[in-house]
């Protein structure tokens, strides 16, 4: 008599492995979710500020203060479109 432990014992040894990888991924699935501690999701992509890329309307910016620099533009106008264009620091 074999007391239960004939073909049986083959599928727990498979299930016990197959249980702790699901336990694994669930864990590490939960790690990248919640952003392992970083403060959530961080895309990749440049990490120091000066390699930013640019904003949008910064081209536009760049034209306003040229335009100022080569006095085509007032101090009046210039503060104006400034506030046109959203950045009025």
């Amino acid at each position: 008599m074999m007391w239960g432990y004939g073909q049986g014992m083959v599928w727990m040894w498979l299930w016990v492995p197959l249980l702790l990888v699901g336990v694994a991924l669930l864990v590490l699935l939960a790690v990248r979710v919640t952003g392992g501690g970083r403060g959530g999701y961080v895309p990749a992509g440049p990490q120091e500020p000066n390699d930013l890329p640019p904003t949008k309307g910064s081209r536009a910016r760049e034209i306003l203060d040229e335009r100022f620099a080569k006095g085509e533009l007032t101090a009046e106008q210039y503060r104006e479109y400034l506030t046109v264009l959203g950045e009025d620091r």
